[in-house]
């Protein structure tokens, strides 16, 4: 129900119900300005886009933290979550109501995140992700009509191509880090997996009689501990190939540090149990590489870059490369690795020229028109 009435001070009254059955109103100098603002509430009602006008005075950060309690996200990634709402948004909107932060607001917030705050594009570009998220669910929940990320210029991230370890660095890697690790280093360098995935091995995943090894959970640590989760993606539930190279690394590796039951992990801490990222990088993983020449800031990820290396160099294609890695998609392998593929060129100019050179121009062909 909807009506305008002229009230005994010459303004106009408009007044409706929600579809709660709680009514709202507001005053206009002019009754055309009154029934276009009624005109559109009631277009809103009808097409299921109504926006309860108090919804959007409630703080941001109430509802940002009703949210993120809500998300189901892995431990690691509700972690970040919290982090960037707590260090990079509350700050900047303490006491903000959703409806109250505008898209410039948005704007130059992002810029700040870079030129104030110092952060790394790509890490603005995260932190603008996740409080883009909150606003769709607010604009999803019907709290806001809008969401003021929209249309927001990201800073653009420096696209650095990924130089591969050799083999010969990764052999002498293998040799210089601790020996329960060894055969860490060439299984992941002959299989791709990602460090969680490695370091959620368990004797059950590997089938040396088939050559081959299951991907099915990993290994992550947080602020409370370490844990054994689900893979990244779906697409990270995988079977992946084991090569002569790693089977025989990792017969080495249970004759010395047997795993006898099917849930031993493969690779374990020096205290037991899964091995924690942190303290590898620490206690095992920087000093091997110091030992072996290894530049600093190369992470356990180069030896998932080196396999996908080889196997682009060996001519595999980006379908199964991706399949191999567990990428979401082709694109996102094409994306990181597209520099690796070899140049298409010479092939391209060959195309070209064996189809003129068997089809020669036998003098009738037709000069082309001018235009």
């Amino acid at each position: 129900m909807a009506n305008i009435q002229k009230r005994p001070n010459g303004k106009w009254r408009a007044r409706y119900r929600d579809p709660n059955g709680k009514e709202h109103s507001r005053h206009f100098d002019r009754k055309v300005d009154a029934q276009r603002w009624l005109d559109e509430v009631t277009a809103s009602v009808l097409t299921g886009q109504y926006v309860d006008p108090k919804s959007a005075k409630r703080p941001f950060k109430e509802y940002a933290e009703q949210w993120r309690s809500s998300q189901p996200h892995r431990p690691s990634t509700a972690r970040a979550v919290e982090q960037h709402l707590r260090c990079h948004a509350y700050p900047a909107w303490d006491g903000r109501t959703l409806g109250g932060i505008k898209p410039g607001d948005i704007q130059s917030w992002i810029t700040g995140l870079t030129t104030t705050h110092g952060l790394a594009a790509s890490t603005a570009r995260t932190v603008f992700n996740t409080v883009n998220a909150v606003f769709t669910a607010a604009v999803r929940d019907r709290m806001i009509s809008n969401n003021p990320c929209t249309g927001a210029k990201l800073p653009t991230v420096p696209r650095k191509r990924i130089v591969p370890l050799t083999v010969p660095q990764v052999r002498n890697l293998a040799g210089q880090i601790a020996p329960p690790y060894k055969g860490l280093v060439l299984l992941t360098a002959a299989t791709g997996l990602r460090p969680g995935e490695v370091f959620g091995l368990q004797r059950r995943h590997l089938d040396l009689s088939q050559a081959a090894l299951t991907v099915d959970q990993q290994v992550q640590q947080t602020k409370h501990g370490v844990f054994v989760g689900p893979p990244k993606t779906d697409r990270s539930y995988r079977v992946v190939p084991l090569p002569k190279m790693a089977a025989d690394a990792m017969k080495a590796h249970l004759k010395v540090f047997p795993a006898p039951g099917p849930q031993d992990w493969l690779f374990t801490a020096p205290q037991g149990g899964a091995v924690a990222y942190n303290e590898f990088m620490k206690r095992v993983w920087r000093p091997a590489c110091r030992k072996a020449g290894i530049p600093d800031g190369i992470g356990p990820h180069a030896l998932r870059h080196h396999y996908a290396s080889l196997l682009i160099k060996h001519g595999e294609s980006v379908k199964t490369v991706s399949e191999r890695l567990g990428h979401t998609n082709a694109a996102m392998t094409l994306n990181i690795y597209t520099h690796l593929w070899p140049d298409s060129e010479e092939r391209t100019r060959a195309a070209i020229d064996k189809a003129y050179t068997d089809s020669p121009d036998d003098g009738n062909t037709p000069p082309p028109e001018e235009t």
